[in-house]
């Protein structure tokens, strides 16, 4: 396919979508209705409701004006299954089998609205479009940007969306080097949890030269709460082939590997179809858009070892050996894959690419605060009243987050922390409510921005016990090369269980102090580094619950199942 093919496709597409673009309807269906595909909506029957709704429209005879579609996650998780018609952008919630049939009679043979299943607000205002809602009106989409408004697998619906216009400007206009200038001008750093500088890390590989390079894709999201890469893989699979043959070609790499691990099943399936219609239609393989540049990927399933999230053990993992880490340098740039200079990226690093080349780096780096550019996509959950996948500017506030776009705090109870960062981040305490959700505010407040998991905790939560969940995820994960971290997060969690039991001292906590410093000086690869870090920012922020543990042999949450009592523990630990 050339590049005149593929435009007389994009603009014929784009009037098939016309619909849901709320340009009025250009197509041969009078309405759409999409079901919302995401894995959290899976999770609460959307396969059901979206099987019902084909059958109902087949009943009823109107298959043929309706156009139904299973999309990827639109976001709003806590209200799942979701169901959005067009025009009008009218989003359904919490809709089950039962529902279909009215949403049928009601808004798609007669435009009456099914008012009852629209979001309520805590002020009880109704809000029956996305734009009215909370939930999304304070969002910006780059990352998610198709997400939830496209047919994941159709390669016409990704054209519609100006797909691959951004590889064809690259191919055609623009030197390998002229791209990475770009990447760096933008100020776009990892969002995988280090936040390097992604047209840094593009270069580095550039530099080396090689009879062969690897691109590669790091979808072995692994954190606890964390599921954006999830989302982007099942929903907007295209987008990550794209960018990942637009660094092929700024880089001089000419193979790309996708690394997804094994429980996103559907995220695979969808990525493969996408994969298959990118070579059909030769934006795959050979001499692509009649460039003379070749590249093509292939999927790698991750068996769900969570140290396979760093960079060096995720090579391991691709071949076939252990995934464990290994030291560097040699940094993946100079020797990688097989031996070869790599580049990995994660799958939201990946998501921001293309946006970039079409839009230009000063737009994007207009976004966001200080170094922190862009948007940052966090999966909120927790003690929330609106949990889901929000997109938002780096440096807006984490109060603005919990409570205009999460809703609040579930059950009218108090803001408490939150944990950003996952197993690796750390707690932010009520003092810091109003603080910035950017890379540097977090790392001075002794957490990160991580993958972007933010669990929001209430008054119930105990600290110590939160501390205690990470650890022992950690611990289980690590992959045990390392001393310092085999045995390290081992002694460390046996304080920690002492302590929840009632039989700590106050010597632990020096002690279990100790063993954070050296495990973060000393670990081999970031699982280990970053395991204290829980730890560390609950004994900072939280000390007084650990006293209350240790001293009054209490739990301040009533979470903990203490049952050492006050004056036995004193003959205990004297």
């Amino acid at each position: 396919m050339n590049t005149e093919v593929l435009n007389i496709i994009r603009e014929q597409s784009k009037k098939a979508l016309a619909a849901r673009l709320g340009e009025g309807s250009q197509d041969n269906f009078q309405k759409h209705v999409l079901v919302c595909g995401g894995t959290g909506c899976h999770s609460s029957g959307c396969q059901k409701v979206y099987d019902k709704m084909e059958e109902t429209l087949k009943a009823t005879g109107l298959d043929e004006s309706i156009k139904l579609i299973q999309t990827g996650c639109m976001g709003a998780c806590q209200l799942g299954p979701v169901v959005m018609v067009y025009p009008g952008e009218y989003h359904y919630c919490h809709v089950g089998e039962d529902d279909v049939s009215e949403i049928v009679e009601k808004h798609l043979k007669n435009d009456e609205l099914v008012e009852r299943l629209f979001y309520t607000n805590n002020d009880g205002e109704l809000q029956p479009t996305m734009s009215e809602m909370d939930f999304y009106r304070r969002q910006q989409k780059i990352a998610l940007r198709n997400c939830g408004k496209i047919d994941p697998t159709s390669f016409e619906e990704y054209l519609a969306v100006d797909g691959f216009k951004a590889l064809e400007k690259v191919l055609t206009s623009m030197k390998p080097q002229e791209v990475i200038d770009v990447i760096k001008a933008s100020g776009l750093r990892g969002r995988g949890g280090a936040g390097f500088p992604t047209g840094v890390k593009w270069q580095f590989m550039a530099d080396n030269e090689s009879d062969e390079k690897y691109v590669i894709c790091n979808g072995d999201e692994g954190d606890p709460g964390a599921f954006m890469d999830n989302a982007i893989l099942t929903g907007d699979p295209f987008s990550i082939i794209e960018a990942m043959t637009i660094c092929g070609y700024a880089t001089g790499a000419t193979k790309g590997y996708a690394y997804i691990r094994l429980e996103y099943p559907l995220a695979i399936k969808n990525f493969r179809l996408a994969l298959e219609a990118c070579r059909k239609n030769g934006l795959l393989g050979e001499n692509i858009l009649d460039s003379g540049f070749s590249f093509d990927i292939e999927v790698r399933e991750g068996a769900g070892a969570f140290v396979c999230g760093e960079e060096t053990a995720l090579m391991a993992s691709i071949e076939g050996k252990r995934g464990e880490p290994r030291p560097r340098p040699p940094f993946p740039a100079a020797s990688g894959l097989y031996g070869k200079p790599s580049n990995i990226n994660n799958v939201e690093t990946w998501a921001n690419v293309c946006p970039i080349i079409l839009n230009g780096p000063e737009w994007y780096a207009n976004i966001g605060v200080g170094k922190s550019k862009g948007t940052k996509v966090f999966a909120l959950a927790g003690k929330i009243v609106n949990a889901g996948l929000v997109e938002v500017p780096m440096g807006i506030s984490l109060k603005e987050v919990v409570e205009e776009i999460g809703g609040g705090i579930a059950d009218g109870k108090a803001f408490k922390a939150a944990q950003t960062g996952g197993p690796s981040g750390g707690c932010i305490p009520i003092d810091y409510y109003e603080t910035s959700l950017d890379y540097e505010t977090l790392a001075e407040l002794g957490s990160i921005v991580g993958s972007g998991g933010l669990i929001i905790t209430d008054e119930d939560t105990c600290m110590v016990d939160l501390a205690k969940f990470y650890l022992t995820f950690t611990q289980e994960e690590s992959c045990g090369k390392c001393t310092s971290c085999r045995i390290g997060t081992k002694r460390m969690l046996e304080i920690m269980d002492r302590i929840t039991k009632g039989l700590g001292t106050e010597e632990d906590l020096a002690l279990l102090e100790e063993l954070a410093y050296i495990v973060q000086q000393t670990a081999l690869c970031g699982l280990g580094q970053t395991a204290p870090n829980p730890i560390v920012s609950t004994l900072q922020y939280y000390r007084d619950e650990y006293l209350a543990h240790i001293i009054d042999k209490e739990c301040p949450a009533g979470v903990c199942d203490i049952k050492v009592k006050k004056k036995a523990a004193k003959k205990i630990t004297a």
